[in-house]
């Protein structure tokens, strides 16, 4: 299939709309390092677009017409929007669905102690990663530490300028032969990625002086006991902001590209929305994505079941029937990245099936691995009417997958949705350096998928 790069098509016009999306875009990365700091910006950028909370919608019974703007928060971790169509939920809902949370280092709910003068935070990291990739490198903590009585304070630390960060660190080269030795894998242990915190004595203390010294800092400036570590949700992220790539500011390097890069183009797609759809609309943003999206926050939970159930009740008046119908009937766009082809290690790609940067959205009818495991795999009925929307509508597009068929694969939440007896495909960016402290996007492909979105939302 003949591939064209989407530089070489932009009108004018069109390059200074992809720029300033792609504007918004970083400054949305830049306030979300984490899911809760996600949903907390696309509540305020939802409700500066008119959506509603429907929390309160609920507790008062208020029932809801053709074209109102909600969404449903769920533990401040995972978020649904919705507009309300003209036609019954029974017929289905248009959904694009992706995830907020990306790979990182968590902090353990023990995790204060101090050896040879240093104080560290011991961790367990979150996600697929290369452990080798998040020693001696400038850290930032973000988080909330819930205290008891139902307080919570708020952590960020490490991202202004004058900021301290924090650090993991790692051997010098000249004592490190048995170290470099060792299998890419094994290099850095898990249980070696704690977090260098300070290493300066509290005065007069008799014992462990420098972790005395954290405990006497954390109470005076955040009020939190070592007790109140336990309820904590601490995230070491990559310090500081996304920054335009290459001489020609054609890319944007970014800590969570993976899925920050098809969640918001997902939200700008539904806030932009204007009118009264046909079908309701909805978007969904969902946590723990890339630990199988497990636990209350992820998919396999029933928030956004729960959240649909609720919307029918405010409609139509629930029913068991009904809601079966509306997810059967519905239609969705698992919004979710891809590797993008590598010219440095081509021997993994399948360049035929492969998403190359600067080509467009890119679309997976599978994802999986051994033999599609794990994958929802579109039917080509469904596949044939993304095309038609997407040729319709002169949004640039690709087919992938993400590396050669015995080397290796992924999973998303396509397969979650599909349950319902949906239609869903994946379709979202190709990403370079996926997974690491920093990925590599192009600003064409990040427009392109949030043009896709719209035409998807439309159709």
């Amino acid at each position: 299939m003949e591939r064209e790069n989407l530089w070489t098509t932009y009108t004018d016009e069109q390059l200074e709309a992809l720029e300033r999306f792609a504007c918004d875009y970083r400054q949305y990365l830049d306030h979300g390092k984490t899911e809760r700091e996600c949903v907390a910006e696309s509540v305020a950028l939802a409700e500066a677009a008119g959506f509603r909370n429907l929390k309160p919608l609920i507790d008062r019974g208020e029932p809801l017409k053709a074209g109102d703007r909600v969404y449903f928060n769920w533990m401040e971790k995972s978020l649904v929007l919705f507009i309300v169509g003209e036609k019954s939920l029974q017929e289905g809902m248009t959904i694009l669905g992706a995830h907020i949370d990306s790979p990182r280092i968590d902090v353990k709910q023990n995790p204060l102690y101090e050896e040879a003068g240093m104080a560290y935070l011991d961790t367990h990291y979150y996600g697929y990663i290369k452990k080798y990739q998040w020693v001696a490198r400038n850290l930032a903590l973000h988080g909330v530490v819930s205290l008891k009585g139902g307080r919570s304070v708020t952590v960020r630390i490490g991202e202004e300028e004058n900021d301290p960060v924090l650090v993991i660190t790692d051997l010098l080269p000249h004592i490190a032969d048995d170290q470099l030795k060792k299998p890419a894998e094994k290099v850095v242990e898990g249980e070696d990625l704690d977090i260098l915190i300070a290493h300066r004595p509290l005065k007069g203390a008799q014992k462990e002086a420098v972790r005395a010294a954290i405990l006497e800092l954390l109470k005076r400036e955040y009020g939190i006991e070592e007790a109140d570590l336990i309820s904590a949700e601490l995230e070491a992220v990559p310090a500081g902001p996304s920054r335009d790539a290459g001489l020609d500011r054609s890319m944007i390097a970014a800590y969570g590209h993976d899925d920050r890069v098809c969640a918001y183009p997902s939200l700008r797609a539904m806030l932009d929305w204007s009118g009264t759809p046909a079908r309701t609309l909805c978007c969904i943003l969902t946590d723990k994505e890339e630990i199988g999206s497990y636990g209350a926050t992820g998919m396999h939970a029933v928030f956004f079941e729960n959240a649909v159930a609720e919307l029918y009740q405010l409609t139509e008046g629930f029913s068991e029937l009904g809601l079966r119908r509306a997810l059967s009937n519905s239609r969705m766009l698992s919004s979710d990245v891809s590797s993008a082809f590598d010219p440095l290690y081509p021997s993994v790609f399948e360049k035929k099936n492969t998403a190359f940067l600067g080509n467009g959205v890119c679309f997976s009818k599978y994802t999986g691995s051994g033999g599609k495991g794990g994958s929802s795999d579109a039917n080509s009925e469904f596949v044939a009417e993304i095309r038609e929307i997407m040729d319709g509508a002169g949004v640039r597009y690709q087919f992938s997958e993400i590396g050669r068929v015995d080397v290796g694969g992924g999973g998303t939440i396509a397969h979650l949705c599909a349950r319902y007896g949906m239609n869903v495909i994946d379709a979202g960016v190709p990403v370079l350096s996926m997974h690491a402290p920093t990925e590599i996007i192009s600003k064409a492909d990040l427009f392109e998928v949030y043009r896709c979105y719209r035409a998807f939302l439309g159709a």
